[in-house]
């Protein structure tokens, strides 16, 4: 039952999620556990809240002092459990078939990148992201408010060591590339008509040597001499884009 709480107290553990659309999508993901919403009785208003759901209502400024100063909580906060981790074989299994994009981060730590890159993948239909357990932020409320839903649509996969997992991928049949602005050829030369794996390296440091040596060849996206480079995550949306509309014409 919804009752009135002028004081909400930080939870021991979980996750805090804030924002309509992220909060949205957890309710609707049955792999989400959503434990509380706490919310203004104007924001709630517009939400299918389930009738066995705890729901707190509450001023704007009781919904400051729980998450990060200044985040854009559009009058509603929810309590909720981590997903389940995913293994990267059952993602395997599940992909195969599909011939869907896999995207691999190495040490992409941002969680702005790394939400923002969960929603290109969810727009281009991608099979999963995966990255390292370490060097990659952690399942968040600032990841899920980047990712404007799509952390509850794209699977994430946790893994050891990128470079194995590199190696399992490529049994499964898929092709490798690692992006790389000083590859000689561009992504649009390199991809074939296999199965795609695209590796992107952190902003600045770029992928790995041992990394960029598990991927079959390496390519650049074409851009112009006036601009270095590009933000991971706009580089991820532009290969991710390249790959989806290649498959879209086959």
């Amino acid at each position: 039952m919804a009752r009135k709480n002028r004081s909400i107290k930080k939870t021991g553990s979980g996750l805090k999620f804030w924002g309509r659309h992220a909060i949205e999508a957890a309710l609707e993901n049955p792999r989400r556990v959503v434990k509380k919403i706490s919310g203004t009785r104007e924001a709630l208003a517009g939400l299918d809240l389930p009738t066995d759901l705890s729901v707190v209502y509450c001023d704007v400024a009781d919904l400051g002092r729980v998450v990060p100063r200044e985040a854009p909580h559009q009058g509603m906060v929810a309590d909720v459990d981590p997903l389940p981790d995913i293994w990267l074989g059952d993602m395997l299994d599940a992909a195969s078939e599909s011939g869907r994009p896999i995207l691999l981060l190495d040490q992409v730590t941002d969680p702005h990148n790394v939400g923002a890159i969960l929603r290109s993948a969810a727009a281009f239909d991608s099979a999963a992201i995966v990255t390292q357990d370490r060097h990659a932020p952690p399942e968040s409320g600032t990841v899920a408010k980047s990712a404007s839903g799509a952390l509850e649509i794209v699977p994430w996969v946790r893994v050891v060591n990128l470079s194995r997992a590199l190696d399992e991928i490529a049994e499964a049949g898929y092709w490798r590339i690692g992006l790389d602005g000083d590859a000689e050829q561009t992504l649009g030369e390199t991809m074939g008509q296999s199965k795609l794996a695209l590796v992107m390296g952190a902003e600045g440091e770029g992928l790995r040597q041992n990394v960029a040596a598990h991927c079959d060849t390496l390519a650049r996206l074409p851009m112009s001499q006036r601009m270095e480079s590009l933000n991971v995550s706009n580089a991820a949306a532009i290969a991710l884009y390249a790959e989806y509309t290649r498959s879209k014409e086959d």
